[in-house]
């Protein structure tokens, strides 16, 4: 896969950030450390460059019917300046991939994130489906011509606050505004993927360097802390937690149900979801606290009386918590929390319980 740079790249390099290549970009994953990076947002505040992201904008006369047909949510649900979280899924009811919609608002039309890499694929998949529907969509993938940045952390509405022309201290959560940062345009959005309150802020790639520079005073966070973040969370990342070839999973096995409305009609998968609600789905996705220092990666064996019940897609030590925890999915039955299993880590069987996914919340309780 060729690499991409974003458009900050260069402002990153000089800094002493730390790269790795995902889903072909050439990424920070760390500026001053994980734990540091980590901390910073989840007690006051950081900054993400995400511009790996893909942005695709729909328009026109069906736009609304087309994004309807293609995404699990209701899109008619959505006024201008609101958005939402989502599933694009194949026949089967498989993700391909999970997205966040955007109603521009105060003009016609949806910019949509795929993850990195992904952002072509769906072009070409909105634009096949607009011509066998006969729907009249304009289509563009956007993500080289667009900066995006996240600002995350309890602190986030002030620091975005004290470089907007206008206030957001009235942006509610998923909704977005124009508004200006140092002079540029930019769509300011309340969403994010830490589990923290925040913002994500759309502009002009040409622009990065400015709007990067116009947050002063703020520890920038790299891949590997929003990896930390999202998975304290309990958030998915699509091509580990969900791949429609090396980890093929419904939004139902996936705890994604919340985002698949059944009173639509003709979304793609809805057929293969109703059935499967219907039936009941075979294994679902837990949360992991594991009762050890060992970290369970990708692909461990989680077992239950020493027969395999399922397996680990994604692991972390918490830097909050300082436990490890993971996501993975198990059979149905074993589905409980509270339940004592075991995780296959290096040849040994290391003791966790299944907990809420949602690790903030469900440790913080217990």
């Amino acid at each position: 896969m060729s690499s991409h740079k974003p458009p900050l790249y260069q402002v990153h390099q000089d800094s002493g950030a730390d790269f790795t290549n995902f889903g072909g970009w050439e990424m920070p994953v760390t500026f001053d450390g994980i734990r540091t990076e980590h901390s910073a947002v989840r007690d006051s505040v950081g900054i993400f460059d995400v511009s790996h992201m893909s942005e695709v904008t729909v328009s026109g006369p069906d736009a609304t019917e087309l994004m309807n047909r293609l995404t699990t949510n209701d899109i008619r649900e959505l006024n201008p300046g609101d958005a939402h979280y989502s599933c694009i899924l194949n026949d089967d009811g498989v993700i391909l991939d999970d997205t966040v919609v955007y109603q521009y608002p105060d003009q016609d039309g949806y910019v949509f994130v795929p993850n990195a890499g992904n952002g072509e694929k769906m072009v070409n998949r909105w634009s096949k489906f607009a011509w066998e529907y006969g729907l009249t969509v304009s289509v563009e993938d956007k993500t080289n011509k667009t900066g995006l940045v996240a600002v995350q952390g309890p602190d986030a509405e002030a620091k975005v606050d004290s470089v907007t022309a206008d206030s957001v201290t009235s942006v509610s959560r998923f909704s977005c505004v124009h508004n200006e940062i140092a002079g540029i345009e930019c769509l300011v959005a309340r969403t994010g993927y830490t589990g923290e309150d925040g913002f994500e802020i759309f502009f002009p790639a040409n622009d990065s360097a400015e709007v990067w520079n116009a947050f002063e005073d703020i520890q920038p966070c790299g891949l590997g802390a929003r990896d930390t973040l999202r998975l304290e969370a309990g958030l998915l990342l699509s091509g580990q937690d969900f791949d429609p070839e090396d980890e093929p999973r419904t939004p139902l096995e996936a705890g994604l149900s919340f985002i698949v409305d059944f009173s639509k009609p003709d979304f793609i998968g809805r057929r293969a979801l109703q059935d499967l609600k219907e039936e009941g789905v075979d294994t679902q996705m837990v949360g992991l606290k594991i009762e050890d220092r060992a970290i369970a990666r990708h692909g461990y064996p989680i077992v239950n009386d020493g027969i395999e019940i399922g397996r680990v897609t994604s692991g972390t030590l918490s830097p909050i918590f300082d436990v490890p925890l993971a996501l993975g999915y198990v059979q149905s039955e074993y589905a409980e929390r509270g339940l004592e299993v075991a995780v296959e880590i290096r040849d040994r069987a290391v003791d966790a319980t299944i907990v809420n996914q949602r690790f903030i919340k469900s440790i913080n309780t217990n």
